[in-house]
């Protein structure tokens, strides 16, 4: 599975949540004889299982997943980890003859496995002094508006209150003159580890948003609030970077009573829409992704066989 610059062939399956990821990669993994590398930052953690739609047994055993379940909830684990794990669980299933079918929706994941993480060796703690007390003397938005003059690609994959992430951005930009997403770029071009076809899912808006309706209506038929509850009994702390995962802390709060059923559940669903959107402006934010409907799945079998006989 090597292309012409001898760089190993992968498939990257992604998209917002609830637009059908699984069953599509599962369908295609089948059809190519490949195993699935999970890039969702959630799924990475034990016991967190109904609230992050984790592939079921009947899934797993359909195509073999890796990097799911491997994670304690209390661990430290980030997109660097990731990237590493992932690469050397790329490596094994080549070595195997097994076509990787990276698939999930964390964006940053899929980036630091394909690319590596860009790290802006431009620093200067003088300016990052300024801003930090232009952000408490003026608003975090003074900052965000400059970010967006000057970095609009940046801005809009930050939320405003993100002060640290925005600074950081105008200080890269202040420094170099370049926007910090015109230096990823040019990082990600040069540092490509992979030949890659990266396939995104998407789907009308409202339709999408109704299937996340549902999902929440079937995560708690199905136990998530018990499944939370479990989490709490056994001492795993709300300030976890796990138990802020969407579901995990509406679901804590209204065991605390902070928040009363109604809205925990119109909370997780805001959320859970909103996360959506954030996704879908990373992934359309790069020009290699290939979009379909997950209705349109057969198209991608042609697509898939023209890229592996690419080369060979």
């Amino acid at each position: 599975m090597k292309s012409v610059s001898n760089k190993p062939k992968i498939v990257v399956v992604c998209g917002p949540t609830a637009v059908g990821k699984t069953s599509v990669a599962i369908g295609l993994a089948r059809r190519f004889d490949g195993e699935i590398i999970n890039a969702d930052s959630r799924q990475i953690y034990r016991h967190l299982d109904i609230g992050t739609a984790k592939p079921t047994a009947e899934e797993r055993a359909a195509v073999r997943h890796h990097l799911v379940d491997f994670v304690e909830p209390g661990e430290s684990f980030d997109a660097r980890k990731f990237g590493g794990l992932a690469r050397q669980k790329a490596a094994e299933l080549i070595a195997r003859n097994k076509l990787p079918f990276v698939v999930g929706g964390t964006g940053l994941y899929i980036k630091s496995m394909l690319h590596g993480l860009f790290e802006a060796k431009a620093s200067s703690p003088e300016i990052r002094a300024r801003l930090k007390r232009e952000a408490e003397e003026h608003g975090p938005e003074v900052l965000y508006e400059r970010l967006e003059k000057a970095d609009p690609e940046t801005a809009s994959r930050l939320h405003p209150n993100d002060v640290y992430r925005v600074a950081r951005a105008l200080e890269i930009y202040e420094i170099t003159g370049k926007p910090a997403s015109r230096l990823q770029r040019e990082h990600s071009f040069s540092e490509r580890k992979y030949d890659s076809l990266k396939i995104g899912l998407y789907m009308d808006r409202q339709i999408l948003y109704e299937r996340i309706d549902r999902r929440v209506g079937s995560m708690v038929s199905n136990g998530f609030l018990e499944e939370v509850r479990e989490l709490a009994g056994r001492g795993f702390s709300p300030v976890l970077k796990s138990m802020k995962t969407i579901g995990y802390c509406q679901m804590l709060e209204f065991l605390e009573n902070k928040l009363s059923w109604p809205e925990a559940l119109e909370l997780l669903k805001r959320d859970t829409r909103r996360y959506a959107k954030r996704q879908m402006t990373w992934f359309r934010a790069d020009p290699e992704i290939v979009w379909r409907k997950p209705s349109q799945t057969d198209s991608l079998v042609p697509l898939i066989e023209e890229f592996l006989k690419n080369g060979q």
